[in-house]
């Protein structure tokens, strides 16, 4: 028998708007653009700490242990959609409506159920095109966190639920909505500081300058102080990989786990040529991980 338990978690549910008309226009097409998104959307949705629990038909359901991830994915897949949308026929844009909620689900196997899920999909039913919807447990969670606006929708009606679920609308891009709206005053956000914890870019340049200093350094002292031996390879390599998965913890256009066996190998690979004793071992620990790699890829949902 499967076990059933419960959890607290972010449902994050997804699903296109007019998708029955973009069908009904040209129904092999539709179906490569949505297999296109989805790809993209579940990439970022892995790369934020999430998890595809089941798709179907135009719809996509996720759950999430971060909340501030959980919306951090949801804004980098409109942003993301948005581009690829602008290539494409007014008539033929692929829209998604995105809806969030914090809830406690019931989980059995690999899927969930409960008033929670519910919703995060009433939530996601009331966006707009290309739009993010939050229920007001998230907004708590993540007010102060993330740098977008939000603008209160009031409370929500959802069958099965007696009161009415306070509801936000995400305001991606407009620096004007950064500001709680008064209906749930709190803390006023500092727009620097958001616009620093979302933009993780300033800080790795800070770190890759740093990193190459200390290479030049090292290179230079080894330089001067020659005696035949270059040293400073093997320091070298050691900041080349730390710099490697400092750009791996942020980057989202690559699988993470994946991106970090590849640096793992590639560094393994420095370490034998540095050594060369005429014997390339490291061609047996790289099938391996290898290995791994293409099992993480084919068993990503």
């Amino acid at each position: 028998m499967s076990e059933t338990r419960r959890k607290l978690t972010t449902i994050f549910c997804a699903d296109v708007q007019d998708y029955t008309r973009l069908m009904g226009a040209d129904e092999e097409g539709t179906l490569a653009a949505l297999k296109r998104c989805r790809e993209a959307m579940g990439r970022l949705i892995e790369s934020h700490g999430g998890r595809v629990i089941n798709t179907w038909g135009d719809g996509l359901i996720a759950d999430f242990p971060s909340v501030v991830e959980a919306v951090r994915a949801a804004v980098d897949t409109q942003n993301e959609l948005a581009g690829f949308n602008a290539r494409r026929p007014e008539d033929g844009r692929m829209l998604f409506r995105i809806g969030i909620n914090l809830g406690d689900v019931i989980v059995e196997d690999d899927d969930i159920y409960g008033d929670g899920v519910n919703i995060a999909a009433r939530l996601q039913a009331s966006a707009s095109a290309g739009g993010i919807v939050i229920s007001s447990t998230v907004y708590d969670q993540v007010r102060n966190k993330v740098a977008v606006g939000f603008e209160f929708l009031g409370p929500l009606m959802v069958k099965n639920v007696d009161e009415g679920v306070p509801s936000y609308a995400v305001k991606i891009g407009d620096a004007k909505d950064e500001t709680p709206p008064p209906q749930r005053p709190g803390p006023r956000p500092q727009p620097a500081a958001q616009i620093a914890e979302a933009s993780p870019v300033p800080g790795r340049r800070r770190l890759f300058g740093v990193l190459g200093v200390i290479a030049a350094v090292l290179i230079g002292i080894n330089l001067l102080s020659w005696q035949g031996v270059f040293w400073a390879r093997f320091p070298v390599l050691a900041l080349a990989v730390v710099a490697a998965l400092a750009w791996n913890r942020s980057q989202t256009l690559f699988n993470r786990k994946v991106t970090s066996l590849a640096i793992v190998a590639l560094g393994m690979v420095g370490i034998n040529l540095f050594t060369w004793t005429g014997q390339f071992w490291a061609v047996w620990p790289i099938p391996g991980i290898a290995a791994v790699m293409g099992l993480r890829w084919s068993m990503r949902r």
